[in-house]
C-alpha cells in the first residue's frame, strides 16, 4: 500500500496502524516521507511530471477534505500569528456578512439524525444537507494548533458546517435525555474514544469497547432539535423527547411545583460533611 504522507502528520499513522490491524502482512511505501520531500519539492516533482494537483508554489496549502469536514495547513498559515484569508475557505461563507437566520429541525434516533425538518435522511444526506445550510451562515470554522500525534505542534484550520451542528444539537438532546452519572462519565468516554480516532487507533481493542459503551449511551439520545443558524453560530432554541428526564413539575420555580424544598438543608449538611471535617481541621492548624 503506497500513501502520500509526510513523516510529520498524523495521517502516515493512521494509515499504516489500520493496515497493519487488517492486513498485517501488506508493506506500505511512503516516497514522500521515505525520500524527505518537502512541499515545494513535492509541487516541483508533481510539476514535472504531469501530476494533477491543486497545489503550487503560489498556492502552497495542504488540503485534506471529505463530507465531515476540510482541513487547511501550511504556507503562510504556518506562522501562527498570520490570519486566515477568506480564499482558503470552500464550505464556509465569510460569517461576518449579513443574512438571514436559517431555522433548522434535526430529529434524532439512537444518537443519529434521521430527519431535517420533517423530511427522512440518511446520516450521509443529514451531513450533506447541514454542510450547505450551516455553511452558508458560516458556521464551522475552527483556527487551532492542536499536539500531533508525532509530537511537534500544528497550526490546522478547518471548516466544518455540518458536523458542528449535529454535535452541538446531539449534546443539547442528550442533556435532556442522559442521566447525570452517566452524562459525566461519557464526557469522558467521548474524550478518549476522540483521542483514539485522532492517533489511528481505529481498530484497537478499547476503541471497539468504548463503542459499546457510546453506543449504549445514544440509545435514550432520541428527540427533536430546533436550531438557528445564524452569523458563524448553531443556537440551539428548543428541544423535546419521549426519552426526557427534565420534569416540569419539579423544575418549576411557580405554583405548582412538586420539588421539595425542604430537604435541601439535611441533602447540603450529608454533601458537604467530609469537606466541612477537613476544613475545621485545616483551620485548627492555622
Amino acid at each position: 500500500m503506497a500513501h502520500g504522507c509526510t513523516g510529520k502528520g498524523n495521517d502516515q499513522v493512521r494509515f499504516e496502524v489500520g493496515i497493519a490491524n487488517l492486513i498485517p502482512d501488506m508493506t506500505c511505501i511512503a516516497p514522500v516521507r521515505d525520500y524527505a520531500m518537502t512541499r515545494d519539492k513535492a509541487i516541483e516533482f508533481a510539476e514535472l511530471n504531469n501530476l494533477p494537483i491543486d497545489q503550487n508554489k503560489k498556492n502552497p496549502y495542504s488540503i485534506d477534505a471529505n463530507v465531515w469536514g476540510r482541513a487547511i495547513e501550511t504556507g503562510f498559515l504556518e506562522d501562527i500569528w498570520n490570519a486566515p484569508i477568506e480564499d482558503i475557505y470552500a464550505y464556509t461563507s465569510d460569517p461576518t456578512i449579513a443574512r438571514e437566520p436559517d431555522e433548522v429541525l434535526i430529529t434524532f434516533k439512537n444518537g443519529g439524525p434521521v430527519a431535517i425538518d420533517g423530511r427522512p435522511v440518511s446520516m450521509l444526506q443529514a451531513i450533506q444537507e447541514l454542510n450547505k445550510r450551516a455553511g452558508a451562515q458560516g458556521v464551522g470554522r475552527i483556527d487551532m494548533v492542536e499536539d500531533r500525534l508525532v509530537g511537534i505542534k500544528s497550526r490546522e484550520v478547518y471548516e466544518a458546517p455540518g458536523a458542528m451542528a449535529l454535535i452541538a444539537a446531539h449534546e443539547e438532546l442528550a442533556n435532556v435525555t442522559v442521566e447525570r452519572e452517566l452524562a459525566r462519565f461519557g464526557r469522558g468516554v467521548s474524550q478518549r474514544w476522540t483521542e483514539l480516532v485522532y492517533d489511528g487507533m481505529w481498530f484497537s481493542p478499547l476503541k471497539r469497547a468504548l463503542d459499546v459503551f457510546l453506543d449504549d449511551l445514544n440509545s435514550t439520545i432520541s428527540g427533536e432539535v430546533r436550531m438557528i443558524l445564524h452569523a458563524g453560530r448553531a443556537v440551539v432554541t428548543g428541544r423535546r423527547s419521549d426519552q426526557s428526564l427534565y420534569d416540569f413539575d419539579l423544575a418549576t420555580y411557580d405554583t405548582g411545583d412538586t420539588y421539595d424544598q425542604t430537604k435541601a438543608k439535611g441533602f447540603i449538611d450529608i454533601y458537604g460533611m467530609s469537606s466541612s471535617i477537613a476544613a475545621r481541621r485545616d483551620l485548627q492548624g492555622k
